[in-house]
């Protein structure tokens, strides 16, 4: 099944082409119709099912339909436990939308920045990725209302319960019109999940996608426990010292890319960034420039990563793990193929250890850690 089966326009299916995603996940083939439907829905599913682009995709078709506005009154409110899922989120966002006819303004809010410049761009906004608390605190200065509100998604909902929103989210809850579309998603489910699907889905369409297990192919993996200000050096240090001249490395952000690129530059290591926020001619020379040996490192998201596709690949590095086990097995998988060996390593900091461990348990197999905390590079 391709995505112009699910009720997509030309257009939006075009930007998902230039996304190189060649064919939708089942969670995509079910969600989408349903929610082009305006039905409720409930997908029970884990990070890298797919279900990020499940919601996005329809509610960007959607707003092709109704005009551009210039108010403080939110359309689309997708709310999430934690400011990097919002910034991944609204980056999803932003890469699909880029193309279309109809400009689509997101914006991601959270708390530990700064409220004032995120009030000073609210207007317009189109899609507004939030955790719970920024979202109150816009709501108290009377920066957006959402009366007109026409979708809420509450995304990784058992997250939201387990990090204390519960009283945060039943007051949002309160402030919305009741007629609306209501879009939940949740990796698991308990008492208090259900009660909170009870309280918001109306006759919602029940999607749920079983756990892939998986397992790598035979890769040479390590991993550095390194300090976050460390993590540049020692790359800088392993490609230099290794005389590494093909590595794609992954960040987790836009940004991150763009700095570590920047940096790497600097340093007389030759590094293109390959991301969202590039055009897809960018794109397309930078993959051009690294296949062709003329550009040492590749700077990727994981989103935009999907059109890589190297043959002979000899190094990944993980800069930042990425939020699912099987977006580690999609990583590290660009190497090592070919009947060639592939050398996967992985940054990890003392924050990052009790998921790595997840990774590693998820994937059946231990990697040797190397203690980096105390060398200096």
């Amino acid at each position: 099944m391709n995505f112009s089966d699910l009720g997509l326009s030309p257009s939006l299916v075009q930007a998902i082409n230039q996304a190189n995603y060649e064919a939708p996940y089942p969670i995509q083939v079910e969600a989408i119709p349903a929610i082009l439907q305006k039905r409720d829905l409930l997908g029970l599913a884990q990070t890298g099912s797919g279900k990020t682009a499940s919601y996005i995709l329809p509610i960007l078709e959607d707003l092709q339909g109704i005009e551009n506005h210039r108010t403080r009154s939110i359309p689309i409110l997708v709310i999430v436990p934690t400011r990097e899922l919002a910034a991944q989120v609204e980056e999803v966002v932003r890469f699909f939308g880029k193309h279309l006819p109809r400009k689509v303004k997101s914006m991601a809010v959270f708390g530990g920045v700064s409220i004032n410049p995120q009030m000073m761009n609210l207007n317009g906004t189109d899609i507004l990725v939030a955790t719970p608390g920024r979202l109150l605190d816009l709501l108290a200065k009377n920066a957006i209302t959402l009366d007109r509100l026409r979708t809420l998604v509450l995304d990784e909902a058992d997250k939201v319960l387990s990090l204390g929103f519960k009283l945060e989210l039943d007051e949002i809850l309160a402030r919305l019109p009741k007629k609306r579309q209501n879009i939940l998603f949740s990796a698991t489910m308990d008492e208090t999940v259900e009660g909170l699907i009870g309280k918001l889905l109306k006759n919602p369409l029940k999607i749920e996608i079983q756990a892939e297990e998986v397992t790598p192919d035979l890769i040479n993996q390590t991993a550095y426990l390194i300090t976050q200000e460390k993590k540049g050096p020692l790359l800088r240090h392993l490609i230099s010292e290794g005389n590494w001249q093909q590595v794609l490395v992954f960040a987790s952000s836009i940004r991150t890319a763009d700095n570590l690129t920047t940096k790497l530059n600097k340093h007389g290591i030759q590094a293109m960034a390959f991301h969202g926020d590039k055009s897809q001619g960018a794109r397309m020379e930078a993959l051009k420039q690294f296949k062709g040996g003329k550009v040492r490192v590749l700077v990727a998201t994981d989103l935009a990563a999907r059109g890589i596709d190297i043959q002979a690949l000899p190094y990944v590095v993980n800069f930042e793990l990425p939020r699912s086990p099987k977006d580690y097995i999609h990583r590290i998988g660009r190497t090592g193929r070919a009947g060639m060996q592939g050398e996967a390593i992985s940054l990890i900091t003392e924050e990052d250890q009790h998921h790595w461990k997840v990774i590693q348990k998820k994937m059946k197999r231990w990697v040797e850690m190397v203690d980096a905390l105390n060398i200096d590079f």
